[in-house]
């Protein structure tokens, strides 16, 4: 699935919303850039099955929609990563109880202009190329150009994710871009860019990405290098940068938003979660 101009603004406004008559249905839900596109096709195809439902959907990442939930902003927090230390001590300290769910699983995508030489990189690469340690292109390809780093914000799960999987600090010079759509942007007229996105927003028909070149990784120079959109691969673990995808629910707000879970974990919603380019759990 690739991103669309549709929700090229998701980050900054509330998305999806349906009118209701009931208060006791309407349902707001906050987070996660990476998942923001697939809770919108979600919430469409519940809403039209569900018409007395009325669901808000906004991004701005992950730690966003976890702050949305310890202020009472929000009914669903969608996160890419799990909660950390702190904010479990948080939750704990206001007395708010959580039901986690794990609903889909995403593959974080390392991409480059189509005009880059470079088809796979190895964990060692990418890291010195996010870390600024590779400051130009030469060090892994024949190609002559400083190395632009196109990442996210540090509320961004997938920024944390990425950061804790290569155990690196990001280069000072990396640009801190709001959401996936924006990076993919970036890097169609960038030919030395490099960035980090959900593999969600981009098509598996390679014709269709446009201006983007998406990374084979391997874990080491002798290993095999894989795509973040093969499904085989996923479903046998063999990525090194897949993750499950998270929602935190207040036990407050649990009874309201239970039919919309049961939607995406076992009904209709688990074909669209294929259909978006993510992974289903089981």
């Amino acid at each position: 699935m690739s991103y669309t101009s549709k929700y090229c603004y998701v980050v900054f406004l509330i998305i999806s919303m349906f009118s209701c008559s009931d208060s006791g249905h309407m349902i707001k839900m906050k987070g996660s850039d990476t998942e923001v596109n697939l809770a919108v096709n979600l919430s469409e195809q519940f809403a039209e099955e569900n018409p007395d439902f009325s669901i808000a959907i906004s991004g701005g990442g992950s730690g966003l929609g976890i702050t949305s939930l310890l202020n009472g902003q929000a009914d669903i927090a969608n996160s890419s990563r799990p909660l950390s230390e702190d904010e479990k001590r948080l939750f704990q300290q206001k007395s708010i109880q959580l039901k986690t769910v794990v609903f889909a699983e995403d593959a974080t995508a390392f991409v480059v202009n189509t005009n880059n030489p470079l088809n796979e990189v190895s964990i060692q690469q990418l890291a010195s190329l996010l870390n600024g340690k590779y400051s130009n292109w030469t060090a892994v390809s024949a190609e002559n150009l400083p190395v632009s780093i196109y990442g996210r914000q540090s509320s961004s799960g997938t920024y944390s994710f990425v950061k804790k999987k290569l155990h690196i600090d990001y280069s000072p010079s990396a640009k801190e871009m709001t959401g996936n759509a924006q990076i993919l942007e970036a890097i169609k007229v960038d030919k030395s860019g490099i960035g980090y996105v959900g593999a969600g927003y981009i098509s598996k028909n390679a014709s269709k990405n446009h201006g983007i070149k998406v990374l084979k990784v391997k874990e080491n120079d002798s290993s095999e290098s894989v795509s973040p959109l093969d499904s085989k691969a996923i479903q046998q673990r063999r990525y090194f940068f897949q993750r499950p995808l998270y929602q935190f629910i207040p036990t407050s707000s649990w009874e309201k938003v239970k039919p919309f879970i049961q939607y995406e974990t076992k009904g209709k919603g688990r074909i669209i979660i294929e259909n978006s380019g993510y992974y289903l759990i089981n």
